[in-house]
């Protein structure tokens, strides 16, 4: 089982990759109206004069996590070990693999989250390539030739796939913003933080010191997404749309593939559970006052005899 979801995650990055470093995919060719004034924003540059710097984006959407989740799983062992984890080493591979279950939770948890990472990462990816569309500052890169396009009236649709006569590479890169990629990993990023903040820490650093971190988590991400728009490079519908497939696929990570990053304490547990139990109470004491009932009417059974 272990090898397989290697292969999935392998298979998750390998596909990001395609999608984000080679031309095997191109977006869509999309018209656009002459001199329309939502496409004529001056050219911001490239990304590196980003306020928000790819280079910063990326470290911390791949660095804090890692640095977090460690951090208070390495903290939440030393203190409650006897009642979070399991005190027996947990066999990962047949007889030679024993890994100490703190660092079978994290890397749990950070593995759910590079996969919902590259996750983010493709869907945005798709969507930026199957619609094309154009980004505020696209006649600025463009540089089309409105005379040769008879662009006399404005309200005149250019459909020509070779209107633009600027850099391709800057054409191209306008040409991907819908849904925004940064607005997407950095809300994903800061929702997954938030929700384990919730669960792992809650009340117990301080009433306010978990909802602090988780908003100011999330406050950052929206602030990323409103940079965007005020350089101009993104519309407002790529941020919002970028910001809800960020959420929408970390909350259903934290839902339904980590439960929330809990463990019902106390029960007991299989070398191959995922974090949670699997005894049902519910069960066990069914079948304790069924074992009463019967042994009850066995010892009236008995009496009825002996009369």
């Amino acid at each position: 089982m272990l090898y397989f979801q290697v292969v999935i995650l392998a298979a998750t990055v390998m596909l990001a990759y395609y999608c984000e470093f080679t031309d095997t995919f191109s977006p869509a060719q999309q018209g656009f109206i002459c001199r329309d004034p939502t496409l004529a924003k001056p050219d911001p540059g490239p990304e590196q004069d980003s306020l928000i710097q790819p280079v910063i984006l990326y470290s911390v959407v791949g660095g804090l996590p890692v640095v977090l989740i460690s951090s208070v799983e390495l903290v939440i062992f030393l203190l409650h070990s006897n009642s979070l984890y399991d005190q027996d080493k947990i066999v990962m591979m047949d007889d030679c693999c024993y890994v100490n279950p703190m660092v079978r939770r994290t890397f749990r948890f950070l593995g759910v989250y590079v996969f919902g990472l590259f996750s983010t990462d493709i869907f945005v990816n798709a969507g930026q390539l199957v619609t094309g569309s154009l980004a505020p500052y696209f006649l600025s890169v463009c540089q089309p030739n409105y005379t040769a396009l008879s662009c006399q009236d404005t309200a005149y649709f250019v459909s020509l796939s070779d209107a633009c006569t600027g850099d391709p590479d800057d054409v191209m890169r306008a040409r991907k913003t819908f849904p925004s990629k940064e607005a997407a990993l950095s809300l994903y990023t800061a929702v997954y933080l938030a929700m384990y903040i919730t669960s792992c820490v809650g009340s117990s650093a301080g009433r306010l010191t978990g909802p602090f971190l988780s908003m100011s988590l999330v406050g950052l991400a929206v602030l990323t997404g409103i940079n965007r728009v005020a350089e101009y490079r993104n519309h407002w519908s790529d941020i919002i749309a970028g910001q809800v497939i960020g959420g929408a696929i970390a909350v259903f990570l934290v839902v339904f593939v980590v439960q929330y990053f809990k463990k019902r304490p106390g029960l007991p547990q299989s070398p191959s559970d995922d974090g949670t139990a699997n005894t049902d109470e519910a069960s066990l004491q069914m079948n304790h006052t069924m074992a009463t009932s019967v042994k009850f009417v066995a010892t009236q059974v008995t009496s009825l005899l002996h009369l």
